[in-house]
């Protein structure tokens, strides 16, 4: 496999990690005390992404909620929903380029087939 191809994979893979970590997010945005999660990509020491999950511990914000006990204070999510939209569409663009360069990769790899034939 060519290096370029172990590249595209693994931004494939961190971009299928930022839309995981998105939909997680947006889906238990309304839990109570639900804190979201991020995802870090870097640079690989031999190239490529490696990617790490970082929890967010900042609180959400409180609201009062009827309990049994009357009104009380509640942590809510501290998901915002503008920034997890923002993270799906990087994701997809990042999906794009990343499909875009192996497609490359495939045709440059057969015309040097065929020159070779």
């Amino acid at each position: 496999m060519s290096i370029g191809l172990t590249y595209s994979l693994s931004g494939l893979a961190a971009s299928q990690a930022k839309l995981n970590a998105a939909a997680n997010n947006i889906a238990n945005a309304n839990t109570a005390e639900f804190k979201k999660t991020r995802v870090l990509a870097e640079e690989a020491s031999a190239g490529g992404v490696v990617v790490t999950l970082d929890h967010v511990n900042t609180p959400g914000p409180l609201a009062l909620r009827e309990s049994e006990q009357g009104l009380r204070e509640q942590e809510l999510s501290n998901v915002d929903l503008g920034e997890e939209l923002i993270n799906v569409l990087i994701s997809r663009q990042s999906f794009e380029a990343n499909l875009s360069a192996i497609a490359t990769q495939d045709e440059t790899l057969g015309s040097l087939l065929d020159v070779l034939e």
